[in-house]
């Protein structure tokens, strides 16, 4: 041991290794120079292409091609300096990108529950299996046309049909499209996927074997194993997992939390893989099962840092695996394959879902969506390609194919989505030309029939009073329209809408919507109606709600206003004082505000106002100050 000057011990430095001599560590810079070269690329990508508007994703795919052995790799063995700044290790990255997934989809279990997954049951098992099936063996067909060989065919088939839940759900997350109907059919063809991927790598260990055996029996083998190891699961999780948690939360321990959390995913994962499942179904069964419990959105909080990292090296890792040259060899028949395949899966997607009756807009927009490959094509060619199963050059061809459209994605994302939008509309021109709702007088009418839209009608109906609603969301208006909700479709700023529903008799205008935009369209298109009629309009702020005021709402509920006023009123019961001077004082300060909001309303303004309130019609006489100040009785 070498002494420094002070008597302590020093560093010694042996073959490229510094050796501590207290704590006998080998420590060397190549060892993680592949987690150091994903750090710098995660710092300088991901907010580089949020600046500029562009998915991450891409970054992350584009750091792997550049840096994998296909890209600046190809310069290593000649150029050494080169080697300090390209990933080698692809098997340690391999493993690093499947947790990735793993927590991908206990995430999505977290923030789904039992009783979402009944309620999207046919979308999991109808349109999901349909995509599945009907994509496998319309790309096995082509296969077999072409001269492969037929377990090659099936197989590359499965793997094909599969779609990216990796990089769609975040992309759909991202654009805030998880919750639209578009969003929901996507997942559920997605989950069904996943499910689909247990039996399919027994089929090709199966196979890979060629031993003869019946692979019929050895399919239903692999099911009962799978819905044995799901019973296992759900039960001992149903009984071990709160009682887990409520123990580690009595520790008040942040370290201790997140170690229970990262042991029920690893845990799971790998009871799911020993019974022939899939880890990524065993992840997500964990995650609904704490989905229903009172620590959901302290596991979500602890657990997303680790599911973006480990995601990131997911892309990085499909990136790795693009070879340039490949695809520089033959451009066109690589791209016209990419294309092909998304066609076929996309028309499939579009069939099925008209034939579950959804909307054409949802169909187009899932097709674009899920007619890509997926991650887990890598997984089932690459076990087919160890195995035998599947010739070199087919294999590989799948590959270049699938991870050139998983990079198509977001770009495909997008057109979905406007695509989606256009579709809407010409169902909005098709729904003008529907028969009108029934006249009845003293109507109000509520545009928007979102979760405020839907209370403001739940408040009528107590107190007794009709309504009928408006809404653009096709599949929001057909659930409504099922539990016998007066919700028709249609754009509420359309003023020949607005008549079929007949405005002149109307008792009072709702405007629910939350673009202030589409809120000021309505508004504006109600007054060219109608002069008189009340309009009660949802703001975004109180800029907002003086702007709804100048065009001529009767009163505008500003949203920030509002939940300050809602927050002072529980505050102020709760440490002690009377409920009645609360009341009194939030009235007060409410009135304040809507005084303060309205600005010049007794400058230009004709000698009498008739002005229709939710009671009656009541009568103001404008021609002086001074009447403006004197109390007007209204009906409650």
């Amino acid at each position: 041991m070498v002494m420094d000057g002070l008597g302590r011990g020093a560093p010694v430095h042996c073959s490229g290794r510094w050796r501590h001599p207290r704590l006998m560590t080998d420590v060397h810079a190549g060892s993680y120079k592949e987690a150091i070269l994903f750090l710098v690329t995660a710092g300088v990508v991901v907010p580089l292409f949020h600046r500029l508007r562009i998915s991450p994703v891409l970054g992350f795919i584009g750091a792997g091609a550049l840096l994998g052995p296909f890209g600046l790799g190809r310069f290593a063995e000649t150029h050494h300096w080169v080697s300090t700044f390209t990933i080698a290790n692809r098997a340690e990255i391999a493993h690093l990108a499947e947790f990735g997934v793993i927590f991908l989809m206990f995430m999505i279990g977290v923030e789904l529950s039992w009783e979402r997954l009944r309620t999207l049951r046919r979308l999991v098992f109808g349109l999901g299996s349909i995509q599945v099936l009907a994509s496998s063996v319309v790309i096995g067909l082509i296969l077999l046309s072409l001269s492969v060989p037929l377990a090659a065919a099936i197989i590359v088939g499965l793997a094909l049909a599969l779609s990216s839940t990796a990089i769609v759900l975040p992309v759909l997350a991202d654009q805030k499209r998880l919750n639209t109907p578009a969003g929901r059919a996507s997942f559920a063809v997605l989950l069904f996927q996943d499910l689909a991927v247990a039996p399919v790598l027994f089929a090709i260990a199966v196979l890979g074997r060629n031993d003869g055996s019946d692979v019929g029996g050895a399919l239903a083998l692999a099911l009962g194993q799978a819905a044995v190891a799901i019973v296992v699961i759900v039960v001992v999780g149903r009984v071990a997992l709160r009682p887990l948690f409520q123990l580690v939360a009595r520790t008040r321990s942040p370290e201790l939390f997140m170690a229970a959390c990262l042991l029920v995913i690893i845990g799971t994962a790998v009871t799911a893989a020993a019974a022939g499942l899939s880890m990524t179904l065993g992840a997500f069964v964990a995650g609904l099962l704490l989905a229903e419990t009172e620590y959901r959105r302290a596991i979500e909080a602890t657990i997303d840092p680790f599911k973006g990292l480990l995601l990131g090296v997911f892309f990085v890792s499909v990136g790795m695996n693009l070879d340039p040259a490949h695809l520089m060899s033959a451009p066109g028949a690589v791209l016209g394959l990419a294309l092909a395949l998304i066609l076929i899966k996309g028309a499939i997607i579009v069939i099925a879902a008209r034939f579950l009756k959804l909307s054409r807009a949802v169909a187009v927009e899932a097709a674009l969506l899920l007619g890509p490959g997926g991650e887990f094509a890598f997984v089932l060619i690459g076990g087919a390609l160890a195995g035998g199963l599947v010739p070199e050059e087919v294999g590989q061809a799948a590959l270049v194919v699938t991870t050139v459209t998983m990079i198509a994605i977001p770009a495909l994302a997008v057109l979905a989505r406007r695509l989606g939008k256009r579709l809407s509309t010409a169902q909005l021109g098709r729904a003008r030309a529907e028969p009108v709702p029934d006249r009845q007088q003293n109507r109000v009418i509520i545009a928007g029939y979102g979760r405020v839209g839907r209370l403001v009608g739940e408040m009528l109906v107590r107190h007794k009073i009709p309504y009928l609603a408006l809404d653009a969301d096709a599949a929001r208006v057909s659930e409504h329209r099922r539990l016998g909700n007066p919700v028709y479709f249609g754009d509420s700023a359309n003023p020949e809408l607005l008549r079929r529903c007949d405005i002149a008799n109307a008792r009072a205008l709702v405007v629910t919507l939350d673009n202030p935009r589409a809120v000021e369209a309505v508004v504006e298109a109600a007054r060219a109606e109608r002069r008189d009629i009340t309009i009660v309009a949802r703001a975004r702020d109180a800029r907002h709600a003086t702007a709804l005021y100048e065009m001529g709402v009767d009163d505008a509920v500003p949203e920030t206003i509002e939940a300050s006023l809602q927050l002072s009123e529980a505050v102020l019961v709760d440490v002690g004082v009377p409920m009645g001077l609360v009341i009194a004082s939030i009235h007060e300060r409410r009135d304040e505000y809507r005084a303060m909001l309205k600005r010049k309303e007794t400058e230009v303004r004709p000698a009498f106002r008739a002005r229709r309130t939710v009671g009656k019609v009541v009568e103001v006489r404008d021609a002086t100050p001074a009447d403006e100040a004197k109390p007007v009785s209204k009906t409650a």
